[in-house]
């Protein structure tokens, strides 16, 4: 992939919203190593500049999604702006900035012999504030405007993984989220249809 590109492309989308705050969020991505990160450390993407790939191919789904469900809901035009999936979108992932870190694993070769190869671990003890959550308030702190769709679609983007089971008030607001507004549906479907379809790798599916 080329990393300059793709991190090209990303601000462009991100500036084409015209959204106060967007320059300020650009350079605390820059900080907290966004640009580089691996979008996990042993599924989809787990390479360098892997999380930014995911993001824009999230990006790509999610307008997809939005072009395609106006088609069958013309009153969806009024209820989600462009604006607001791009936002959405590409920011989902943000708490994965500085979770990943390189190290050496263990993995078993074509002769089926264990070798050392470069990878990625996870750690939580920079901010271990959750995931959707973290997201959404590292994109406040660094001063992005946000409506309450966008950050309610990035805090339930992991669908029904990131509810609490033991926690009626979890479910309850993330049902409540998904009926009021239809962008959490719109980028909880296209984070999927990103990693499940178009990140999916031949080593993969050779492993099922």
């Amino acid at each position: 992939m080329d990393l300059l590109k793709c991190k090209e492309e990303f601000i462009e989308l991100l500036h084409s919203t015209e959204r106060d705050g967007v320059d300020d969020v650009i350079e605390g991505l820059e900080g907290m190593g966004f640009f580089i990160a691996p979008a996990s450390a042993n599924h989809h993407l787990n390479i360098e500049g892997g999380l930014l790939l995911h993001s824009l191919n999230t990006c790509k789904a999610a307008l997809m999604v939005w072009e395609g469900m106006k088609a069958l809901e013309p009153g969806l035009v009024k209820e989600v702006g462009r604006d607001s999936v791009i936002i959405a979108s590409l920011l989902h992932d943000v708490c994965k900035s500085d979770i990943y870190v390189r190290s050496v694993k263990k993995r078993k070769n074509a002769l089926g012999m264990w070798e050392d190869c470069e990878g990625y671990k996870v750690t939580y003890k920079n901010f271990p504030m959750g995931h959707g959550e973290k997201s959404v308030i590292l994109l406040l702190c660094n001063g992005l405007e946000m409506t309450d769709d966008e950050m309610l679609a990035i805090r339930w983007h992991m669908g029904a993984w990131g509810i609490n089971m033991n926690s009626y008030e979890d479910q309850r607001c993330y049902d409540t989220s998904r009926k009021l507004y239809p962008l959490v549906a719109i980028i909880q479907a296209a984070d999927s249809l990103a990693a499940s379809i178009m990140e999916r790798s031949g080593e993969e599916l050779d492993e099922l």
